[in-house]
């Protein structure tokens, strides 16, 4: 059915589920024969299917009109069975063929005006009297002359319709001679064959009145889908990018009434109308923090998923931003029809599920992207990847972790060039670098939807900055606050009267340098406020308050119950995940007016505030650089709420030249990290391109290097070696470590492979420092592996990285080992830990055995894991372990991602079988680490351990409750929850149901799928 055209004018869109192609006739399957026919819409039809002759050829376009029908035009059963009723008929030549008796004073008449003949009740096959939708219509007007009537009473035309017209045709006119004194002979009836053909065949034609309606409306979604794909095809001749950049208007409709976005900035009209956009060039697009930029990517990923069909990545540089994300996104995937997946922490599987029916949207850390490119590229199916999207680019420079990005990018480039890559970020000093490397158009614009004003704060004195003067600083104003001796020995930065200008009214951002001074801070600022900062939103206060408590099991942080009726809190990663939450949203919501955080604020969620103080130049010991500068102070201004940001450094006369030139310096340059700490970027990067049989020899890989960031920067990085040089030795060095080796090729050449533990190695994303002793441990605990406890387990998978950042409590060490069971202490003097040795520490003795202190510190923090999954109880083992809860939760998601990576590791080699099982379950206790009835609720992106247990004891208890719940009864029956919450999530809910729900039904069709491989006769 031809929907009605769209905004581009004269196109015409076909509705996709009503199959426009020529049905099949001759019995066999074709591609485009549906299964099942879902035929809601329409009466259901009881006629068997036609027996079709194989000679026979497909009606064509104008006859195939019986849209989900099978033909009964060629069922000669069927047409006999006519042929039979109407020979019947015809022996009786006095009988007029009425379903309706007659009196006989009207047979004449009737014999006279009738040229058709309808059977119902002389028609021995009842199936007849069931009719499809068209055909009903017709019998029905049949049989029913005051529906005609009625008709013509309003001012209906008959004559406009296929339906013949059998009792209200006009009769014959006759000589009057011949009717009073003739007898009339019998008129010539048309076959029965031919005249159900006729009717079928103009019924059919006719519009149904049934499907005009309802089909438009579902029909209106395809159509503009179908248009943007066409117009996007054609962008480069006509340049008519369809109703909303292309996408159809429910989206612009979508981001209006879930983001609340009225309209998009200028600049980002630009940039969407971009040729390098319009043309599928790789982009990268640099502007001030909370300038807009994640909406554009929002757009193009959306254009990418429903209009090219193509699967999306997007990355993100913490699990925060990529839950937030999850929860976002996921009621345009159920309105929009994508599926959206997070792949963080252990979440994601790899490869992912190969959908044939929607596309997805993977929303990934940047370790898991770099995961799931792998396994895209071992599968074969990294061409289904159509846009990747990289959130803040400028992490290219960050460390480890730029270089697992550069990799990732780079085999991207290399192996799909028909990829789009479009990448975010910061002004960068260097970002031609960045052109270079992913061969990307560049557009900045220096738009904020607020204006920025910055200050310094110099003693009693706030100076405007102006980087362009030459002292940078314009003096503007004094400090008008008041302090007593007392408090200005507690406060000698003067924080307290720059806070209560703004709170608590407007909001305020306080950035310390350390994760002490936030709470420091935060509790000197509640000493010196007024009593009436405690009466305002006092019962909401009293709710978070009582909420924080619940997700502490009863346990509440004393700065917290201090600083909260204040309307103020700390926020750093020494919170839980479940704290951090709280704070968060009861700041986004106007009941906390002040947070005194850490720097790790500036780059993860988006707090905004009125003003923004930093505290000190300094993040821990070392001096601000620019883009960090930068990135807290772009926190000043709430778009839509104030009119102006403000932030204001606080300096100290030491300090005075050194944030002259902060202020007045260039962004920071971003540069390659592969040879960051030991060359380990280079060498897991040419690990993992043997490994993919991406390249086979050492001039291949040479060649993938030359197409890397740090190939652009070679001349800054590679002082001493060249690049090809450094390529070869990481090659030597993997042989070495006996992760890939060479056999003789058949050119004569040397054709590299990755080993049994090479492959597992970069499979499994261990890290190459690591991999021998991961293997060993593992097999060493084969000998002896302890089933009757997690402690063993939990020892394997304990992170090897955490261990330096541990110094064991021996007294706290000896009282937890003295309540292991015998078999538990046995396995620990197996791994070299026996009693004796803690013993002796925690009394203060010398030991004279040598002892591993890596095998030490692992097996303390296997300790506190395993006294967190038999307890769930953060709090109580923090205590017990004299461990701040912070740290304790970050050793169970780190500990719960390297269990991931050891089952991975695990699966590729064969000696290891028995840990598969075993660690598939110890990674769900880990990830989630609550009451096993509470884990179904704990996989909806965004529900913490405290929502879940409202959630459950509000009657939630599976995934099927949540994606089935009303949002509005879900704020009726949950404490303290916010209706955009209770859609975000019903609809991460209904997302992760789809999702589960689609990659059964995938794995039921590979099953039932016929094998192309299939030996023939």
């Amino acid at each position: 059915m031809n929907a009605g055209s769209g905004s581009s004018g004269g196109i015409s869109v076909k509705r996709s589920s009503w199959s426009c192609k020529k049905r099949v006739r001759d019995g066999v399957r074709s591609n485009f024969t549906p299964a099942k026919k879902k035929l809601s819409n329409l009466p259901e039809k009881h006629c068997s299917p036609a027996e079709t002759n194989p000679e026979e050829k497909c009606c064509s376009d104008d006859e195939d009109l019986f849209d989900g029908y099978d033909s009964i035009i060629g069922d000669s059963s069927f047409l006999a069975k006519l042929e039979d009723v109407e020979q019947k008929a015809e022996e009786d030549q006095n009988v007029c063929f009425d379903p309706h008796p007659v009196k006989n004073s009207d047979k004449q008449c009737c014999g006279d005006e009738l040229t058709d003949s309808i059977f119902t009740e002389d028609f021995p096959d009842a199936s007849l009297r069931d009719f499809p939708s068209s055909q009903l219509e017709f019998q029905q007007d049949v049989l029913n002359p005051e529906r005609q009537d009625s008709s013509l009473r309003m001012g209906l035309s008959t004559e406009s319709t296929s339906t013949p017209d059998v009792k209200h045709c006009k009769p014959v006119s006759a000589p009057a001679e011949s009717v009073n004194n003739k007898k009339p002979g019998p008129r010539a009836r048309r076959s029965m064959t031919d005249q159900l053909k006729r009717a079928m065949l103009e019924n059919a034609a006719a519009s149904s009145r049934i499907s005009k309606t309802a089909l438009q409306k579902e029909a209106v979604m395809s159509e503009e889908i179908s248009v943007a794909m066409q117009t996007i095809e054609s962008a480069c001749k006509d340049g008519d990018l369809g109703p909303f950049f292309g996408l159809p208007s429910k989206v612009k409709d979508l981001i209006m009434r879930l983001k609340g976005i009225q309209d998009l900035y200028d600049w980002q009209k630009v940039c969407l109308d971009l040729d390098s956009v319009k043309q599928r060039k790789n982009l990268i697009y640099s502007l001030p923090t909370s300038g807009g930029k994640t909406l554009v990517a929002e757009i193009l990923i959306f254009k990418e998923l429903l209009c090219r069909r193509k699967d999306a990545l997007l990355i993100l540089p913490y699990v925060a931003l990529v839950q937030e994300k999850v929860r976002g996104l996921a009621s345009f995937g159920i309105e929009l029809d994508f599926m959206v997946e997070e792949y963080a922490g252990s979440k994601g599987r790899f490869p992912p599920v190969k959908r044939r029916s929607s596309n997805s949207l993977y929303i990934t850390t940047i370790e898991k992207g770099h995961s799931l490119v792998n396994s895209l590229i071992e599968a074969n199916r990294l061409d289904n990847i159509g846009l990747v999207v990289v959130d803040e680019l400028h992490m290219l420079g960050d460390g480890s972790r730029g270089a697992i990005l550069e990799m990732t990018l780079a085999k991207v480039l290399y192996i799909n060039k028909s990829t789009q890559i479009i990448g975010m970020s910061a002004t960068l000093g260097n970002i031609g670098d960045l052109q270079s490397f992913l061969r990307a158009e560049n557009y900045t614009n220096d738009f904020r939807p607020v204006e920025l004003k910055e200050y310094v704060k110099l003693r009693d004195s706030i100076y405007e900055v102006k980087p362009k003067e030459e002292e940078c600083f314009r003096f503007s104003r004094l400090l008008a606050f008041k302090y007593s001796s007392g408090m200005q020995k507690m406060d000698p930065d003067h924080i307290i009267a720059l806070v209560t200008e703004v709170i608590p009214k407007q909001s305020c951002l306080i950035f310390c340098a350390t994760k002490k001074n936030c709470e420091n801070v935060a509790g000197m600022i509640c000493k010196y406020l007024h009593t009436d900062f405690l009466m305002h939103r006092e019962g909401e206060k009293a709710t978070l308050l009582a909420e924080l408590r619940n997700s502490g099991n009863g346990s509440l942080c004393p700065v917290l119950q201090r600083t909260v009726p204040f309307g103020l809190a700390y926020h750093h990663s020494g919170l839980t995940s479940d704290e951090r939450k709280l704070v968060e949203e009861a700041y986004s919501s106007g009941v906390l007016c002040l947070l005194a955080c850490t720097s790790t604020l500036a780059a993860g969620i988006n707090l905004p505030a009125r003003r923004v103080i930093l505290r000190s130049p300094y993040v821990g010991i070392d001096f601000l650089k620019r883009s960090q500068y930068k990135q807290m102070v772009g926190r000043a201004g709430r778009a839509g709420i104030d009119s102006v940001g403000e932030s204001i450094l606080i300096l100290q006369d030491k300090d005075k030249d050194m944030v002259r030139k902060l202020v007045s310096a260039p962004m920071e340059k971003c540069y390659s990290n592969l040879l960051h700490d030991g060359s380990k970027g280079l060498l897991s990067l040419t690990l993992s391109l043997i490994g993919l049989n991406v390249t086979q020899s050492e001039e291949q890989v040479v060649d993938f290097m030359s197409r890397t960031l740090l190939s652009v920067q070679e001349t800054q990085t590679c002082q001493q070696k060249s690049l090809k040089e450094l390529t070869v030795e990481s090659i030597e060095i993997l042989k070495q470590k006996g992760l890939i080796e060479a056999s003789s090729g058949a050119a004569g050449g040397a054709s590299l492979q990755v080993t049994r533990i090479g492959r597992a190695t970069y499979k499994g994303s261990v890290d190459l420092s690591h991999c021998d002793v991961l293997y060993r441990d593992l097999s060493k605990g084969l000998e002896g592996l302890l089933l009757n406890s997690f402690l063993h387990l939990v020892y394997l998978v304990t992170p090897y990285d955490l261990v330096s950042q541990c110094k064991p409590d021996w007294m706290i060490y000896y009282t937890q080992f003295s309540k292991l069971s015998p078999a538990e202490q046995k396995m620990a003097a197996t791994l070299g830990v026996p009693e004796s040795f803690v013993a002796r520490k925690a009394a203060g003795q010398s030991v004279r055995k040598n002892v591993d202190n890596l095998v030490v510190n692992r097996l303390y923090l296997a300790l506190v894991l395993y006294s967190l999954l038999r307890e769930t109880d953060l709090w109580s083992v923090s205590d017990r372990f004299q461990m701040t809860r912070g740290f304790v939760q970050t050793l169970l998601s780190s500990s719960s991602a390297f269990c991931s990576c050891v089952l991975h590791f695990t699966e590729e080699l064969e000696e290891f079988w028995a840990y598969k099982a075993l660690l598939s379950e110890l990674t769900r206790r880990l990830t989630y680490c609550v009451q096993a009835e509470l884990i179904p609720l704990m996989e909806v992106s965004g529900v913490m351990e405290l929502r879940a247990k409202q959630l459950y004891s509000a009657g939630y208890k599976t995934l099927a409750h949540l994606a089935n719940a009303d949002p509005n009864v879900l704020v009726k029956k949950v404490e303290n929850l916010f209706k955009k919450q209770a859609n975000q999530i019903v609809a991460s809910a209904k997302m992760l149901l789809q999702e589960k729900a689609e990659a059964l039904q995938e794995e039921f069709d590979d099953l039932l799928m016929l094998p192309i491989d299939l030996p023939a006769e």
